[in-house]
């Protein structure tokens, strides 16, 4: 007889720590493409890496020139805090659009209209309009949501065999897709001539040839409609299923007041844009080392109750460092931040699968944790934003990312008990 971390461990192998899988209550289950060549298999697979890349940069180019937005548009302090808060929104919003769409038309078609549509989107912010700004935002974070739903079941279902490496290969790339939105839009803006306008619409770009790439896979992919086999009953009234969610929202809360706002901290202690957002970027890029690494720890102990907490204790002390330790040390403090924030976000993916006796449980509860969670996210940025209007600085954000972090630790450390959310699976008649 196997104990439930034995079994929760096989799951976490055979989930790879995914987000939804859109397909997972389809019947029958969608099949991998069979024979593809090693050229096409490795096409296929260099091209969700690239679409990955591309769910980030509306977040950390806008915050890369926030100041610059709020002084060539006349974007008050609320105006600010909205646009960093709406991308946020829109990916807890829209993000239960993405299995609807995958069964109607197909993953790889829903996968292209999103790129396309997301090219769209930040292209419109490049309009010098704060309506189609915000517009544009919007869209894109429509877009990203979808994204992140679909991708990972594309990974799990055409590449069984490469997981593993599949999903850190798609985690890199996600950051550093913001990476390089936190560390080079500045320096595109200089280069456009002081163009902020083209600094931040340059960035559908790469969603357009990505999406030229992808067209073909789209055009070899025949798509059957799939109906749902599959419910489960009890999630939304189960106690332990809320307390993983919140540990997702809160601790995506953190993370996305990185992503909106850090860049502008850093600039009104004192240095210059092209630093922050190098800073930022290289405080990004360890959170992917993170991601590799945080789940093969997490899965290893009898429970995930201390990693949960101890990440959001070495996350919530770094930002502290960034807001209040001298200029000296902050490349030390966005290095450890960059650690216990990818940290968090892959233990609380896997936190997800761990909680779950089956893959149909372990879809509908990240739906669960990712709608949600990724609602309550959008806060974190909004109060900054209100916090700086209101104060004249960000001295008092520590206040907000202490009660963020204690509890993202309540809540991790609660969901990382060794037990299973009580919900079942039925099939339907």
């Amino acid at each position: 007889m196997t104990s439930p971390l034995q079994e929760s461990a096989r799951t976490y192998d055979l989930a790879d720590e995914q987000l939804i899988d859109a397909e997972a209550d389809s019947v029958p289950q969608p099949e991998a493409p069979i024979g593809l060549s090693s050229m096409r298999r490795f096409v296929l697979g260099a091209s969700l890496v690239l679409i990955a890349f591309n769910l980030r940069p509306v977040f950390s180019s806008a915050s890369a020139l926030l100041p610059e937005i709020r002084s060539e548009l006349g974007l008050s302090a609320l105006g600010a805090s909205l646009l960093t808060t709406l991308p946020v929104v829109c990916l807890g919003a829209f993000s239960p659009l993405a299995p609807r769409l995958s069964q109607r038309i197909g993953s790889e078609r829903t996968l292209l209209f999103v790129l396309f549509l997301l090219a769209i989107g930040t292209a419109m912010r490049g309009a010098s309009s704060v309506p189609l700004l915000f517009i544009g935002t919007a869209l894109a974070g429509a877009c990203i949501a979808v994204g992140n739903v679909l991708l990972p079941g594309l990974v799990k279902r055409d590449f069984a065999d490469r997981a593993a490496l599949m999903t850190g290969c798609y985690t890199m790339a996600l950051c550093a897709g913001a990476a390089s939105a936190a560390g080079l839009t500045l320096p595109l803006e200089r280069a456009l001539g002081g163009s902020m306008a083209d600094a931040l619409a340059a960035w559908a770009l790469p969603a357009l040839v990505v999406g030229a790439i992808w067209l073909p896979q789209v055009l070899t992919t025949k798509n059957a409609t799939r109906r749902s086999g599959f419910a489960v009953e009890g999630l939304w009234r189960d106690r332990l299923a809320w307390q993983v969610t919140l540990f997702m929202g809160l601790q995506s809360a953190l993370a996305y007041c990185v992503f909106g706002w850090l860049v502008p901290i850093l600039r009104e202690r004192g240095l210059d844009g092209v630093t922050a957002g190098a800073i930022v970027s290289a405080s990004v890029m360890v959170q992917a080392a993170a991601c590799l690494v945080a789940p093969q720890i997490a899965v290893r102990g009898k429970d995930q109750r201390l990693i949960n907490a101890s990440l959001c204790v070495i996350a919530v002390v770094a930002l502290l460092g960034l807001l209040f330790a001298p200029l000296s040390t902050v490349w030390l403090w966005a290095v450890l931040q960059g650690i216990g924030q990818g940290g968090l976000i892959a233990v609380a993916m896997t936190t997800i699968v761990l909680r779950s006796r089956d893959q149909h449980i372990a879809a509908h509860l990240s739906g669960m944790a990712q709608c949600v969670g990724y609602l309550l996210a959008a806060v974190g940025p909004l109060i900054v934003g209100l916090l700086r209007g209101w104060t004249g600085s960000f001295a008092w954000c520590a206040v907000l990312f202490v009660a963020l972090g204690a509890g993202a630790a309540i809540n991790g450390w609660n969901a990382g008990r060794a037990s299973y959310v009580g919900a079942r699976t039925v099939e339907k008649q």
